[in-house]
């Protein structure tokens, strides 16, 4: 060690385990790049893909073209869904027009769809836990007829809703809220509405659930926690309300240079984990930047271990 290095000042990290991508995510990015090579550039992604630029770009680079709607998807190009999931309408867009499309909705969340389905089929009024305006939202909502389901976004919006049938009604949530936040949603509804149903498993997903679980040990063992991802990623902007919730300043970044060293005055150890979009080399590239300040010691916590891997679309690896 060098007399410049022995004179950094000591910062440790501590890891959590599990964070990053989640099968989903890893099953959507796979999609669009077996896509490419068995179909050639450019293939067109109806949404990003995943809510994370560098993922994004990553794949831009390699050909992949991202576009809002499908009307901007030329004629005999390849579309592929994002992993947020989609109205009904769009693959029957997509149809009509001969297009050839891949689905890489998450499958925890089209577990959801068939279950909004089955609620609806069976005469149900579904009440919607999520945020208004995500894709997984709206993909959600686009499963079932106008008027069949209700958002409910917060404790108060849930404390205010007006049932008109209070004896036929179910509920069902987004996959990446907060595990605490929804469990006192669901408890307003029981208690308003004591017939209510509910799926037989909870929507939540496990990766959302299980990166929840680590920040808040992280949280009671740092000074500060640093959250990989995106701002317009649900799951992110949960870990961050997950730390700050039990006190514990928390920062989202999307890049390593997107640190203002001046945050870490008087920060001894910091608690760092990643969004179930956000890639492990953004993690390292964040730890080598810190690196480069300080004289960093690593430690890891191991709350859950995952091993889950969803199937991939039969026509890209036949």
């Amino acid at each position: 060690m060098t007399e410049q290095e022995s004179k950094k000042p000591q910062l440790t990290l501590i890891l959590a385990a599990p964070r990053g991508f989640c099968a989903g995510v890893d099953r959507a990015i796979n999609i669009v790049e077996l896509a490419l090579k068995k179909y050639g550039a450019p293939v067109y992604v109806r949404h990003e893909i995943v809510h994370n630029k560098f993922v994004v770009d990553n794949l831009k680079s390699k050909g992949a073209i991202f576009v809002e709607e499908l009307d901007e998807v030329p004629d005999n190009a390849s579309v592929i869904f994002s992993a947020h999931g989609v109205p009904k309408s769009v693959p029957k867009a997509a149809e009509a027009r001969k297009l050839d499309y891949l689905d890489a909705t998450c499958p925890l969340v089209s577990k959801v769809h068939r279950q909004a389905e089955r609620f609806v089929s069976s005469g149900k009024h579904i009440i919607f836990i999520g945020h208004a305006g995500h894709p997984e939202v709206i993909g959600t909502f686009g499963q079932v007829p106008k008027g069949h389901i209700s958002l409910v976004e917060t404790l108060a919006d849930a404390e205010k809703f007006v049932a008109k049938d209070p004896d036929n009604l179910t509920y069902l949530t987004q996959t990446t809220l907060s595990v605490d936040d929804t469990a006192d949603v669901i408890s307003e509804l029981k208690r308003k509405f004591p017939n209510i149903q509910g799926p037989k498993n909870e929507d939540i997903c496990y990766a959302t659930s299980n990166r929840q679980t680590a920040v808040k040990i992280l949280a009671q063992r740092c000074d500060l926690v640093i959250v990989i991802g995106a701002k317009n990623s649900s799951n992110s902007m949960r870990l961050v309300e997950s730390s700050e919730k039990l006190g514990t300043p928390a920062i989202l970044l999307a890049r390593a240079d997107d640190l203002d060293f001046n945050w870490l005055h008087k920060v001894k150890k910091i608690g760092i984990t990643a969004g179930a979009s956000a890639p492990e080399i953004l993690v390292r590239e964040l730890v080598n930047h810190l690196s480069s300040r300080f004289d960093v010691s690593e430690e890891h916590i191991i709350s859950a271990e995952e091993d889950i891997e969803f199937k991939l679309p039969k026509s890209l690896v036949s």
